[in-house]
This record gives C-alpha cells, sequence and structure tokens, in this order.
C-alpha cells in the first residue's frame, strides 16, 4: 500500500461524518404543509441572513448549515429558474427539476472534492390543492427525499421530528400550525424564541400570482398569540343576566384567521 493510502469506503465515511457535525451544530429548521400552503419556520437570530428564501412563484427554499455554501446553490437555483422561466414557461420551473440541480451539484462536491457541502436543504413547491404540494429534502452527499406533511433539518432533527409527529394533523389552520411548530422547536419546559428571533414564511396557495411571503412584525406575534391560546382548554363564557350576551364573546364573533399586521412580501435581500 502506498503511504498515506485511504480506501474509497472509508474516505467516504469521513466526508460523511464531517458533514453531519457541521449540520448539527446548528439549530433545526421546520417545514410542514397547513390548510392553505406550506409553512416555513426557523429560529435565526441574523436580520441579515436568512436560512428561507423565495426561488420562484410558487418555490420556497429552507437550508441549514454553513451559510455562504447554501447561499451559493440557493442563488444558483435562482439563475436556473429565471433561466427556464424566459426561455420556456413558468409552468416548467418545478420543484422536482430544482430538487434535481442541487442534487446533481451536491452529489459531485461531496465525491469529487475534498471537503463536502455542511448543508442540508429542503426545496417545496405549492400546488393548487394540497395533494399537490410537493416538499424534497436533500443532503450534503445528494440523496433526494420526497417528504409529506412535514420534514425537520438541522440540531437534534431526530428530536425535535418526534415532537412534532405527536402533535402534527394535515389540514391544520396557520395559527395552529405555526403553535406545533414552536412546540417542536422548544425544549420541554424550555421558553420560545422571541418573535425578533424567529424567521417564518409560508407559500400561501390562496394568494394570486406569487405566493411567498414573510411573517413578520404585528401579524406573526398575533398568529402565535392565536395558536398559543388555541393549544389550551377554553374558559367557560361568562353571560350576563341582563343582556345574555357572553361576557367572553359576543354571539356570532370568531378568532380572525388572518390577523392584519406588517407584512414582508420579498425574498429578503
Amino acid at each position: 500500500m502506498p503511504f498515506g493510502y485511504v480506501s474509497p469506503e472509508q474516505e467516504m465515511r469521513d466526508k460523511a461524518d464531517f458533514a453531519r457535525k457541521g449540520i448539527a451544530r446548528g439549530r433545526s429548521v421546520v417545514v410542514l404543509q397547513y390548510e392553505n400552503g406550506i409553512l416555513f419556520v426557523a429560529p435565526n437570530a441574523s436580520r441579515a441572513l436568512h436560512k428561507i428564501s423565495e426561488i420562484y412563484d410558487r418555490i420556497g427554499f429552507a437550508a441549514v448549515g454553513k451559510y455562504n455554501e447554501f447561499e451559493a446553490l440557493r442563488l444558483g437555483g435562482i439563475r436556473y429558474a429565471d433561466i427556464n422561466g424566459y426561455t420556456y414557461d413558468r409552468s416548467d420551473v418545478t420543484a422536482r427539476g430544482l430538487a434535481n440541480l442541487y442534487a446533481q451539484s451536491l452529489g459531485m462536491v461531496f465525491t469529487e472534492s475534498r471537503k463536502p457541502y455542511e448543508v442540508e436543504l429542503v426545496v417545496a413547491e405549492v400546488g393548487d390543492a394540497p395533494e399537490d404540494d410537493q416538499i424534497y429534502r436533500l443532503t450534503f452527499d445528494g440523496s433526494v427525499a420526497d417528504e409529506h406533511g412535514f420534514v425537520v433539518m438541522g440540531g437534534v432533527a431526530d428530536t425535535v421530528a418526534g415532537r412534532l409527529k405527536d402533535r402534527f394533523r394535515q389540514g391544520m389552520p396557520l395559527a395552529e400550525a405555526l403553535d406545533v411548530a414552536l412546540g417542536a422547536l422548544t425544549e420541554p419546559g424550555g421558553e420560545r424564541p422571541p418573535v425578533s428571533q424567529l424567521e417564518v414564511a409560508v407559500l400561501d396557495r390562496t394568494r394570486e400570482h406569487r405566493k411567498f411571503q414573510r411573517l413578520t412584525g404585528a401579524r406573526l406575534e398575533r398568529l402565535i398569540a392565536t395558536g398559543a391560546a388555541g393549544a389550551k382548554p377554553s374558559a367557560e363564557p361568562t353571560v350576563s343576566p341582563d343582556t345574555g350576551d357572553a361576557l367572553n364573546g359576543g354571539p356570532g364573533e370568531s378568532p380572525a384567521t388572518a390577523p392584519e399586521g406588517d407584512i414582508d412580501t420579498g425574498s429578503g435581500d
């Protein structure tokens, strides 16, 4: 054997272990389906470095790991989408095509470079109906998984996924889905991160043309409050003997499902 020889199997194992350790150092990101689309939730204290972004009209992108590496992949995906949408048709740009592109790039880097990318990605596309939604998870070696319902990546992903599985159900309204995601991301007995340290976005199928939308400021705060209130047992309404109206909410009143507030509709660039 030549001096310093390493078998291909050992080299691949070493690269995989190196990438997994780098990805596990970050915080987990949750992507899940809700009633009207797909929700992205990531703890992120930085306002400049985004883990969640828009790729195209109906396609969103989420990543964990080294920022400079997944940012290069995100920009490459945007260029691919713009060129194909302009050359052919906007409907020809799909999450499946982007996932295949990213899989080729990640696989080539993993096998041919000394250092693999320390990233995991999710490419999601919202359809006209829940059964048409597409969520693809890509790992550092170019593997692609077609996910359904929800996906967790980065950090202690298995633990977060276990907590999420206990509460997730199909067709949840947005406020409830956000509460479930935050509950899964929070350690039992721990405090949830403040709104200023959360990055939240949706692919909303009810919006015209551009489906991606960031949730920030007052709207995000009210959604979190609505979701938390809905998770608690409701108290018996107090009835006034004079009017017969419920003091804790009059007849015909229902909680707002889409509270108004400041909404960032851009990609954050």
